[in-house]
């Protein structure tokens, strides 16, 4: 079951309930939360794992093609020495004796070898990171959650000792006011209503372990039509820009509509992480973003999930990514129930179909776009739709290389991860190895042969059919 904490969406439908009827939902709804926020702590990483074991010895993958997170190099050998990648030569070169001496030796005819992937929008809770790692996404960009696992796993994740979970970074609490969204899971969210509370409430988010800020925006428009939530305000958005851009950190924000888009460009936001599904309309948001340099992450998975099924009972999109044998035995029972769940009515102010296109329009533009599912929200698993987020962005236009870019070396520049997103010598040896060219088809992304991370291999996990 998802943990109700998890979701990232926003619900259009205001529709009152009863009081006795709604306090007997609160409480259920708590006991959820509560029984959610347990698994939760449970199923953590242990923290040991990261200095238990020295990093893996390596091996040598000879003969592959490699997409490097920028480039595809036809044929080459690439060499992975104590958690990082040490040498990698082109089919004109050969390795030394010396570099390849004592390692295991992988073909990699008819493969691709790719930098693990990176999934710029997630919510961790339960199982998630090692779930999320039983797909090659090696590493995770959470967008909300309580900020437990971040504190957790942040001492630890720059170690290169075997692991079997993706590595967190993480925006911890975010940002909204009393009543909006992010509020009615049951968390203890802290909430602020004026600007002069934006450099205390970032400070406290950084000092509870938050690696960026992450801001909620949903104001109502001039006609009052919006989510049946509150907002902060335009001028508490600024503020809060600009506390968390001084202090050297990203502020990223949630919006679900083009009119408060444009405000969050003039805010001078780094990034939005969805993009506006209301609409599409020649306002001016896409070259305001690029000359702002900011980045968009689409979420085009968890969009998809509003298409619902087509009018001849055709499958959805959830419900035709958890079918595909190359990733249906990878996904545990729960994974393959919430790819088959959708919004419903309640977000039917927002269409994929104008979600697909603002994509298409931001990416003609040269915008930046960064990969990301919103898992675990309905219609969505981690791990699996990232693979998805890929189709989709090329369905919105992107080339299967600038898709892969998306999910590599794009997340990992602007998110200053340095060690990572890229197959180069001293990177982090966080490795996908692939049948097929997904530079070609990108679905062959799901065709994995292998994963590594810190160069050491994964096992991945299977799961059986209930019964």
């Amino acid at each position: 079951m998802t943990p109700p904490a998890s979701s990232d969406r926003t619900e259009t439908d205001g529709t009152a309930t009863a009081p006795g009827r709604g306090r007997g939902r609160t409480v259920a709804v708590l006991a959820l939360v509560a029984l959610a926020l347990l698994a939760f702590f449970l199923a953590l990483p242990e923290p040991g794992d990261e200095r238990v074991a020295p990093p893996a010895e390596g091996f040598v993958v000879r003969d592959v093609r490699v997409f490097d997170g920028e480039q595809v190099l036809p044929r080459a050998t690439v060499v992975v020495r104590a958690g990082r990648i040490a040498v990698v030569t082109s089919a004109a070169v050969t390795p030394s004796a010396d570099d390849v001496a004592g390692l295991p030796l992988i073909e990699g005819s008819g493969l691709t070898l790719l930098p693990g992937l990176i999934d710029a929008h997630v919510h961790v809770w339960g199982n998630a990171l090692a779930e999320t790692l039983n797909f090659g996404v090696t590493t995770v960009l959470d967008m909300f959650s309580e900020p437990v696992a971040a504190q957790n796993l942040r001492r630890t994740r720059d170690a290169l000792s075997p692991r079997a979970h993706a590595d967190l970074f993480s925006a911890g609490y975010l940002a909204t006011a009393p009543g909006g969204h992010g509020t009615q899971f049951g968390l203890p969210v802290p909430t602020l209503t004026t600007p002069a509370e934006a450099p205390a409430w970032v400070d406290a988010r950084l000092a509870e372990g938050s690696d960026y800020i992450k801001i909620v925006y949903e104001p109502r428009d001039a006609n009052g039509l919006g989510p049946p939530f509150p907002s902060i305000d335009r001028d508490t958005l600024a503020a809060l820009v600009q506390a968390t851009q001084a202090r050297g950190r990203l502020a990223v924000v949630h919006v679900s509509r083009r009119a408060p888009a444009l405000d969050v460009a003039a805010a001078g936001a780094d990034g939005l992480v969805h993009v506006p599904a209301d609409r599409v309309r020649d306002d001016g948001l896409a070259r305001q973003l690029r000359e702002r340099g900011m980045f968009v992450t689409p979420t085009l998975s968890v969009l998809a999930s509003l298409a619902g099924r087509g009018p001849d009972g055709t499958p959805t999109e959830g419900e035709r990514l958890a079918a595909d044998p190359a990733l249906r035995p990878f996904l545990t029972p729960d994974q393959r129930q919430g790819l088959g769940r959708s919004f419903g009515s309640r977000v039917s102010a927002f269409q994929f179909e104008a979600a697909l296109a603002t994509v298409a329009e931001l990416h003609a533009a040269g915008v930046e776009l960064m990969a990301g599912s919103d898992a675990p929200n309905p219609g969505t698993a981690h791990g699996a739709s990232l693979h998805h987020e890929l189709e989709l962005l090329v369905r919105a236009g992107l080339t299967p290389t600038e898709a892969l870019r998306a999910a590599t070396t794009t997340p990992a520049r602007r998110f200053g991860l340095s060690d990572r997103g890229r197959i180069a010598p001293g990177q982090r040896a966080d490795l996908l190895l692939v049948r097929g060219d997904p530079t070609a088809d990108i679905t062959a992304t799901r065709q994995i042969e292998r994963v590594w991370k810190n160069g050491a291999p994964v096992q991945r996990q299977r799961y059986p059919e209930a019964s």
